[in-house]
């Protein structure tokens, strides 16, 4: 059966019935249908215990860190443990893009799998909606005489989409004479990679929202001073938009665990975590909760252990690294990286080598996860057990997406054993470093490059915001996901490489600095052959093709 069938053939639980399990009134339920809530009220105080999921540098598909959350978390309740999962909300770019739904796959999925990967309860629509609220203030704040003499030239505000279009990429606005505006050069970006889409995810108060909206930087003037959202009087009108969207949404996994899915920043383009405020409501009802990080830890986890958790104020105990034997072959050099080949395989183990590293640097030995796919052969199983072993670290095959929770309790079982011995989180700079010496830190430490150039570009963006007193804020790295470098050609653990910064921005309302490496881009394209074409809806009105 594929990921679909499996979601629609299972029993789904009232959504009451799985907010009672964790001490949720019904009362604090706002329901979009029977199975799917918003969750109104403060979180209760914190009583769980996070763990973190990562995972090495992943192939085009992925490689199933939401299954393993998922699949981890039921395996805790099979192990009679009250315990939640704390995830992002699917972007519609990689659904109908390549990588398909962001739901978990198999036995391990959040459910209703359709309603979370489109439309859900319409959090994405709000937020871009606040977007191209502002935008549409911006211009037409120039357009009515431009009082604040802002410089069309030196405006970084664009407008986003959930949808990957390139065609978007770069556009020019005002066109059609002096009705149609003022023409200026700008583009869209994917919603996800969007200020907006960030202060969302970090916000925990409608208060704390509306003063991270009005200190969104939009641009400059003529004079060369920054210009804020809030100078435009846009952040209670953005509020509005987002008071409904800003509340952690609850549904459930396939086997009847409590689910909170809220936000969903790409962790190359931006920070990759779910909402502090879902994490926090996830905390003070259960008593373990899994959230992940997206991509590798050189992107995801580096970004929740030196950004999230400062801001939120909580830490994970334990942390998992989940890693496939697809994977290994592909960082490994194997041109088929889908049929077993043990060479390959111990090859690829110096990637795993260098995310263990980074998650070390920052206090935890992480337990390794094997996700187990159908192509797996035991040899090459036993060479990633052997690793894990020699380097004295918790191993166990996840075998979650096909058997669910049961396949789940091994991996359960090294979590709980880890957390008798809790990691504690080192943090790897400090907010008064440098701003180069942030990135140079990252870039050496995480990454394993020999050294850092900056274009003319980057090095004037440093300087203007160093002088602007956006230095002390913590670095947000953009580069690509496909490499431990920002040349996705590069596999496995590449060294004696330079990364190139070619842009710095500070996120102002978001409280850090995107610092852009290579080419990457925040609005993808979609492929030549897009999962798209496999979506459809049956005589039924049943979707299918969706995974």
């Amino acid at each position: 059966m594929t990921d679909i069938e499996i979601a629609q053939a299972a029993q789904l639980r009232p959504i009451d019935k799985i907010a009672s399990s964790i001490g949720i009134p019904a009362d604090n339920l706002f329901h979009y249908g029977p199975y799917m809530a918003k969750v109104e009220g403060d979180p209760p105080p914190r009583r769980g215990r996070l763990i973190l999921v990562t995972a090495i540098t992943p192939t085009p598909a992925g490689e199933g860190k939401t299954t393993v959350s998922i699949g981890l978390t039921q395996g805790l309740a099979r192990l009679g443990k009250n315990a939640a999962v704390a995830l992002r909300e699917p972007s519609l770019g990689p659904v109908f893009g390549v990588k398909g739904g962001a739901t978990g796959g198999g036995y391990s999925q959040v459910l209703p799998m359709e309603e979370i990967n489109l439309h859900f309860t319409g959090d994405f629509h709000a937020v871009t909606s606040a977007v191209n609220l502002l935008a549409a203030m911006i211009d037409n704040h120039v357009h009515q005489g431009n009082e604040l003499g802002i410089d069309l030239r030196r405006l970084e505000y664009k407008r986003v989409l959930d949808m990957n279009d390139r065609a978007l990429r770069r556009v020019v606005t005002g066109l059609g004479g002096i009705t149609g505006g003022i023409p200026a050069e700008t583009g869209f970006e994917i919603t996800v990679a969007s200020e907006v889409m960030a202060i969302m995810a970090l916000a925990r108060t409608v208060s704390e929202l509306r003063e991270r909206l009005g200190d969104i930087r939009i641009g400059y003037t003529y004079g060369r001073q920054p210009v804020f959202a809030r100078q435009l009087n846009a952040q209670g009108a953005m509020t509005a938009l987002l008071l409904q969207a800003l509340k952690p949404n609850l549904v459930q996994t396939i086997e009847g665990q409590p689910a909170f899915v809220h936000m969903g920043p790409f962790a190359n383009i931006a920070h990759g975590t779910n909402s502090v405020r879902a994490t926090e409501m996830a905390l003070g009802h259960a008593d373990y909760v899994v959230t992940e990080a997206g991509f590798g830890s050189d992107l995801g986890a580096e970004k929740f252990f030196n950004v999230v958790s400062r801001t939120a104020g909580f830490a994970p105990e334990a942390v998992v690294l989940v890693v496939t034997v697809r994977a290994l072959r592909y960082h490994g050099g194997a041109k088929d990286y889908g049929e077993a080949n043990p060479k390959a395989v111990a090859a690829g183990l110096a990637n795993l080598e260098q995310h263990v590293a980074n998650i070390r640097q920052h206090g935890f030995e992480p337990v390794i996860a094997l996700n187990h796919l159908a192509t797996d052969s035991e040899e090459e199983i036993a060479i990633v057990e052997d690793y894990a072993k020699n380097s004295g670290l918790r191993f166990a095959v996840a075998r979650v997406w096909a058997e669910g929770g049961e396949g789940g309790k091994a991996l359960a079982e090294e979590v709980l054993a880890a957390l008798e011995e809790p990691g504690k989180l080192k943090y790897l700079y400090e907010l008064e470093d440098p701003v180069r010496e942030k990135i140079e830190t990252i870039a050496k430490n995480v990454y394993g490059a020999a050294g850092v150039t900056y274009t003319k570009k980057a090095l004037n963006a440093i300087r203007r915001l160093e002088r602007e007193g956006c230095g002390n804020l913590p670095v947000v790295m953009a580069k690509t996901q496909s490499s431990l470098s920002d040349n996705p050609k590069l596999r496995g653990r590449p060294s004696g490489f330079e990364v190139t910064v070619t842009d710095l921005k500070p996120r102002c309302g978001a409280g850090f600095v995107v610092v852009y490496m290579g080419d990457v881009m925040t609005m993808p394209g979609l492929p030549k052959t897009p999962a798209a074409e496999r979506v459809n809806v049956d005589e039924n009105g049943r979707i299918v093709g969706l995974f």
